[in-house]
């Protein structure tokens, strides 16, 4: 049995970044306008988002309070902005893609999620890259990976974004989505 190299926390990160922004790109090329595609590209990034960022304020931002000076602001600004993205993609989750709002959310989704990759990219990352050994990076990837595998895979706005309760509510969440993303159909 083989296993996966490890991936340090920047390039875990990095590379779900990038993996939305081709889903981005696709739902922006309008290279294919049906309303179930679009519905099961949004239903999956919706998804991988929420993992992403359930998986961020479980391992990357705690890392940030307590490895950089201004970690606390860093942090907040950081779930500070997930709140807002969970928020558009709460009412993104049930909106039919034949509605002229779908596609005004879904922009605003875009704009909100691209300015927050390009926070972390230009200032998180970095910090934590400058701050941390390798071996603790290495720690973190693993952690993050993991921390995806139960993730929620749709938005729960009111639940906590802090350790501990979010580490241990956030599975339960998880295992509930994926039975009901399961039952529905939806694309995760």
């Amino acid at each position: 049995m083989t296993t996966a190299p490890q991936q340090d926390l920047i390039s875990v990160i990095v590379n779900d970044h990038r993996e939305v922004e081709q889903v981005f790109t696709e739902l922006e090329s309008g290279a294919n306008r049906d309303p179930q595609h679009r519905r099961d590209l949004v239903d999956h990034v919706i998804a991988e988002l929420v993992r992403h960022s359930v998986a961020e304020e479980q391992y990357m931002y705690p890392a940030a309070r307590k490895n950089l000076a201004n970690g606390n602001e860093i942090a907040d600004h950081e779930i500070e902005e997930h709140s807002e993205a969970e928020q558009v993609m709460k009412q993104l989750e049930d909106l039919d893609p034949k509605d002229p709002k779908f596609d005004q959310l879904l922009g605003q989704l875009m704009d909100s999620i691209r300015h927050h990759v390009e926070d972390e990219e230009n200032d998180l990352l970095p910090k934590l890259q400058n701050s941390m050994s390798e071996e603790e990076l290495r720690d973190l990837g693993e952690k993050v990976l993991k921390a995806k595998e139960k993730a929620p895979t749709r938005p729960h706005p009111g639940a906590p974004d802090k350790p501990p309760a979010n580490r241990i509510l956030d599975p339960g969440a998880g295992l509930i989505d994926q039975i009901r993303d399961r039952l529905s159909g939806r694309q995760t």
